[in-house]
């Protein structure tokens, strides 16, 4: 029995494991995410939940990733050690895009496990924009089930695992239940590594208030 235990968690992992930082894998796009506390790469799975992807893809060709932070942590009470971190532009209007459709774990079949990256949304499912977070172990209660629609999970950390779990480990305090970081974790840039960016050539108003503000 625990030869199969041990083989089941084998198969849960391997999705992830199979995508690596240093090379692109047929389908996914690949981000790289300079924090900090180190870089964090990501592998977005573009053939599996398309229209998240292409989302997260807007926000770096434009830039609106460059400068944001990791600013909340929610760790469990049993296990510290997990939970999730979460990023994105927060409620700031002027890098956001339009809200999206939403895409169920039971239609793409990319699961809440170890280190899955996910949209965050401020109510209910169409309301996901510009916010997302990392799953730190699995999160089951995050998948769509009957009568709870989840979160759009779309993609892996490939590298930088660690990091993702320094920013785990970092102070919190404030609202949201004590789960907004005391000091945010930076973002510097968000970086396509894979095919051509293409940014949506609307106005970057955050990028001229900040001249401005220099």
């Amino acid at each position: 029995m625990r030869v199969l235990a041990l083989l089941a968690a084998l198969l849960l992992v391997a999705p992830a494991a199979a995508q690596r930082a240093d090379r692109a894998s047929p389908g996914f796009v690949r981000v790289r995410l300079e924090t900090a506390l180190g870089n964090v790469v990501l592998a977005l799975d573009a053939k599996h939940a398309p229209v998240s992807t292409a989302n997260f893809m807007r926000y770096v060709d434009d830039g609106r990733f460059d400068g944001i932070s990791f600013y909340r942590v929610a760790r469990s009470k049993q296990a510290p050690q997990f939970g999730f971190v979460q990023s994105g532009i927060r409620t700031d209007a002027r890098r956001f895009l339009d809200t999206i459709a939403h895409e169920p774990t039971n239609k793409t079949g990319i699961r809440h496990l170890d280190m899955t990256i996910s949209m965050a949304r401020r109510g209910e499912p169409g309301s996901a924009n510009g916010n997302w977070f990392i799953t730190v172990g699995a999160m089951p209660s995050m998948d769509a089930s009957p009568g709870h629609p989840g979160y759009a999970a779309f993609g892996r950390v490939v590298g930088g695992q660690d990091v993702v779990r320094r920013i785990l480990a970092q102070p919190t305090g404030g609202g949201m239940g004590g789960t907004m970081l005391m000091k945010p974790v930076y973002v510097r840039r968000a970086v396509r590594l894979d095919g051509t960016p293409r940014p949506t050539g609307r106005p970057r108003p955050w990028l001229i208030e900040g001249r401005k503000d220099g």
